[in-house]
């Protein structure tokens, strides 16, 4: 079940959270999906406002912005607006979760909640067929894909004809990333999945994306 948005777009209470645990919050898709960004699962800050990445002093939307990837810093932390959702869709951006329900902390989550929520992820993937799968976060990613030393960047393996990438988690609790290095990270998502122009001098100037999947 997922909470009612904060009214009048305020930022949530303690009460708020607390409501939230447990709750959903619905994928942001749109048509001409080109980069998937796969959080663990959602704050219970997300579940409040009914946005991703929505809790302050996380630095998803910063690194996106410094990437390109978005043409304004987007600021959900009191709820999305419609015309930031239509902007993040419109540039073939889409979120969703490994796990659906809402925690305090991703160590709540059990491997069963990750094994089931691989298998969604699978069948939106194959649904939508973005080029790019991105995992925010390489510990998910290793969880969910049952590969202990999976490292970052682009994984061998794909899921359902679409790349994967292991990116580092933008959470404010992450130390060993910098807001420039996550950046750097999801741009290079972005160059691979074709939504940003490819690199000339990075491998994958020479190995532009693949054009859309029909």
């Amino acid at each position: 079940m997922a909470p009612a948005r904060t009214p009048g777009g305020t930022r949530p209470s303690r009460a708020d959270l607390e409501a939230a645990r447990g709750a959903t919050l619905p994928d942001l898709l749109g048509p001409g999906l080109r980069l998937l960004i796969c959080g663990i699962n959602p704050s219970l800050w997300a579940a409040a406002t009914q946005a991703h990445f929505a809790r302050p002093g996380n630095r998803f939307w910063p690194a996106l912005h410094d990437a390109g990837l978005t043409g304004h810093l987007v600021d959900c932390s009191a709820g999305m607006s419609d015309a930031d959702r239509e902007h993040v869709v419109g540039r073939g951006l889409g979120i969703t979760n490994l796990v659906r329900r809402a925690t305090a902390r991703a160590d709540e989550l059990d491997r069963a909640e990750f094994v089931t929520g691989l298998e969604r992820l699978a069948g939106l993937v194959a649904e939508r067929r973005p080029a790019v799968v991105a995992v925010a976060g390489v510990t998910a990613y290793r969880h969910a894909f049952a590969e202990p030393r999976a490292a970052l960047g682009r994984q061998e393996r794909e899921l359902a004809g679409a790349q994967l990438w292991a990116l580092p988690s933008p959470s404010g609790l992450n130390a060993h990333a910098s807001r420039a290095g996550l950046a750097a990270a999801f741009a290079e998502a972005g160059r691979a999945a074709g939504v940003l122009p490819p690199d000339p001098g990075s491998p994958l100037g020479a190995d532009p994306a693949r054009p859309p999947r029909p």
